[in-house]
């Protein structure tokens, strides 16, 4: 079924935190809801529509950062109460605007993550847990990662409510009480949770269920059926067109076949219908992208009454509708189209508004001249806000950085300490150019600017590190704001940067150990540990001893780590890894002047293992470059000969293929040379730990490398 929606601005407020907004419940069946929206502000923000305008409920004072709502009610009765956290504060409010509860919870982070059920406040910060009924303290949990989000679910089914935590170790945590029932992994680092049986707001019970739906920060939907003891995932998404990641996540039947639908927002802008077929699976049936990323989403009926649509927050505030009701008419050649007079008054209250706004922004200018003029004038810094994200991409090995202002973006310099590749990115449409820098006495290994077009808002950027170098990137962002000013952002780039989290590895690899001991603590180990590896949580975990466990993004070799205080022990089937760890470790404890006794089991046979791993890459980018070297002459013979009939069906495929093969190169920069580099460290490293140089055979092998042949690489390793 094929659905149309028009899109509508209703309002803009301050900037937006995820689900800081919500419809209330509609007083009657297709009636107009009112919506609630928080900012950062601390602004909480009540209005309606009348006649095609938006008309305030009511609008509270300024005050400390929103960071997210709920609705809540007593059982049984419209969840019509708004429920807003700030800091460590949850406040209370009626669907009018007067204010019935202020809540302490005591926390000594700030609350990230909230529900509310009936008598029950359910909060997170962000490794805690802390259940209230009536305000008094139930229940209580530390968790061992992050927690982006959580939700409640009971249902007649349930013997008793049961929290489930979205944590960022890729797991969902289900709670009983204060002890942790069970846990289920999901394909990503799970960023919002969402009932799978609400409608827009219209809930009149807390009994709601045992279905959860979950978004990813890598762009994945799935849905989970939670039972007493396990859970089973009845469907998954996958993101195979590499949108954003998720932030928000509805259920409404906006298409109106009686099924609800699954509504989606993405951190790209993009928003999506997911509908439901025959075999209850889900179907994309809808998609519109906003400029910016959509922090909230909510389907209902806002506009007017009788039409459904789609309520979307974004980053800075813009309150959007994706509406049923058609918003123009089509007129035939010659025909003119007629608008109604409430369109009329609409465009001449538009203009008369936009007069208004020339004439104060003139103003304003001719006073920012008057006082930057006088001899008294203070220069005021503008303050604007950044969203920014770093994260590491399975797919390609790369990291994705992604920087969203609340105003335009004029230019971005990036700055960076450790070698690193820029790769290209088709969403973005800035202009960049490097400039020469010199590394030995400055540091620096990259210096590039992207000039962003007019009115952009959004950058995505990818960069990809190398393991074994690490460092510091800095990105100085300029938005287009008078006085000039920048604001700068840091992230580290650490030595075994292209490893992440994963719950298992395969014990029956070629494994090579690395074992300290030494007079540290846990928490002085763990910090080593968090130096080295992305995705481990700051915080020292709970208890005595903590096993981690990641795998190579890149090559696909994996890491487990063990440790407690005095003791580590980490096992790889990647020489180098254990190498760049070695080296690392013993510097950091060097630093506190900390005396370790390292020892090493090499197993010779993961060497090979290795190489095997690495073999497909290096064939297929030998194989790629080939090709791409040939093009320019294939190009030239064919202007030549008038056609490509008289070449080989080889030929005539790369020629076919050129663009596409130009493409591919042009987005891997140095890919080969990085696989060199791999082999050349592996090389290195293997008789590194026998006491032996090798670096005067390290030319001998690249000439091996240059006319690659898997048997002859493993019999260099073997023999040299």
């Amino acid at each position: 079924m094929e659905i149309h929606l028009n899109r509508v601005d209703y309002m803009q407020v301050g900037v937006t935190s995820q689900k800081t907004m919500r419809l209330l419940p509609s007083l009657g069946k297709k009636a107009t809801q009112k919506v609630a929206v928080a900012d950062h502000d601390g602004i909480l923000t009540c209005f309606g529509m009348k006649k095609g305008e938006t008309v305030p409920v009511f609008k509270t004072l300024p005050g400390p950062k929103i960071s997210r709502m709920d609705l809540g009610g007593a059982a049984g009765t419209p969840q019509e109460k708004i429920f807003v956290c700030s800091g460590s504060q949850v406040r209370g409010f009626t669907k009018k605007g007067k204010q019935f509860l202020t809540f302490e919870a005591n926390l000594t982070e700030s609350i990230n993550a909230m529900h509310v059920s009936g008598a029950d406040l359910f909060v997170c910060a962000s490794y805690i847990y802390n259940h209230y009924c009536d305000c008094k303290d139930q229940d209580y949990y530390l968790s061992g990662d992050k927690i982006n989000d959580l939700i409640c679910l009971s249902s007649e089914n349930l013997t008793c409510p049961f929290p489930v935590l979205a944590c960022q170790d890729r797991v969902l945590r289900v709670l009983q009480g204060s002890e942790l029932a069970y846990d289920i992994e999901v394909p990503g680092p799970p960023s919002v949770l969402e009932l799978n049986s609400k409608d827009g707001g219209n809930v009149y019970s807390v009994s709601t269920g045992e279905e959860i739906l979950y978004g990813t920060t890598n762009g994945k939907i799935g849905l989970v059926q939670i039972g007493e003891h396990s859970a089973a995932v009845k469907w998954e998404i996958d993101n195979d067109k590499k949108k954003g990641g998720i932030l928000c996540i509805d259920t409404y039947d906006i298409i109106g076949d009686g099924v609800r639908d699954v509504l989606v927002g993405r951190d790209d802008g993009t928003v999506e219908v997911y509908g439901m077929d025959s075999s209850n699976e889900p179907t994309l049936r809808f998609e519109h992208v906003l400029s910016e990323s959509v922090t909230s989403i909510q389907g209902g009926c806002v506009g007017k009454e009788a039409y459904d649509e789609i309520l979307t927050a974004t980053y800075t505030g813009w309150i959007t509708g994706l509406t049923t009701e058609p918003q123009k008419a089509e007129a035939g050649p010659g025909d003119e189209v007629k608008m109604s007079k409430e369109t009329q008054s609409k465009v001449e209250a538009l203009r008369a508004e936009l007069e208004q706004l020339q004439v104060k922004v003139l103003q304003g200018r001719e006073q920012y001249h008057q006082t930057s003029q006088s001899s008294t004038a203070v220069s005021a810094v503008p303050v604007f806000s950044i969203n920014d994200k770093f994260t590491l991409c399975q797919d390609d090995a790369s990291y994705s950085l992604t920087l969203e202002v609340q105003t335009a973006i004029d230019n971005l310099l990036l700055q960076s300490d450790v070698p690193i590749d820029l790769l290209d990115v088709d969403k973005n449409s800035a202009v960049v150019s490097f400039s020469e820098c010199d590394s030995e006495p400055n540091g620096n290994f990259l210096l590039a600017t992207y000039r962003c077009q007019a009115n952009t808002t959004r950058l995505e950027l990818k960069v990809r590190s190398i393991e074994g170098q690490y460092g510091t990137l800095q990105a100085y962002v300029t938005p287009r704001l008078q006085p000039k000013t920048c604001q700068v952002r840091q992230y580290q780039i650490k030595p075994l940067s292209l490893h992440q989290r994963t719950h298992s590895i395969d014990q029956d690899r070629p494994m090579n150990r690395l074992s300290l001991v030494g007079q540290f603590s846990f928490a002085e180990i763990h910090s080593w540990v968090v130096f080295c590896l992305p995705e481990v949580p700051e915080k020292t975990p709970a208890g005595e001893s903590i096993t981690f466990y990641f795998n190579n993004t890149f090559l696909g070799t994996q890491l487990e780590a063990t440790y407690c205080k005095g003791e580590g022990h980490f096992k790889s089937d990647n020489i180098s890894t254990i190498s760049i760890l070695s080296d690392v470790l013993s510097k950091e404890a060097t630093k506190r002047k900390i005396n370790l006794n390292i020892s090493y089991d090499i197993n010779d046979d993961s060497v090979s293992h290795t190489l095997r791993m690495i073999h497909p890459k290096l064939e297929y980018q030998l194989l790629l470059a080939r090709k791409v070297q040939l093009i320019d002459a294939l190009k030239e013979l064919q202007v030549h000969e008038g056609n490509a009939d008289f070449l080989i069906p080889e030929y005539r495929n790369i020629l076919d293929e050129s663009a596409n093969l130009l493409e591919e190169y042009k987005k891997q920069p140095a890919h080969l040379e990085r696989l060199y580099g791999m082999i050349t460290d592996l090389f290195i490293d293997k008789f590194k730990f026998k006491g032996q140089n090798v670096k005067t055979k390290v030319s001998s092998l690249l000439e091996i490398l240059d006319n690659y042949d898997m048997n002859s690489l493993l019999a260099f390793f073997t023999e040299a």
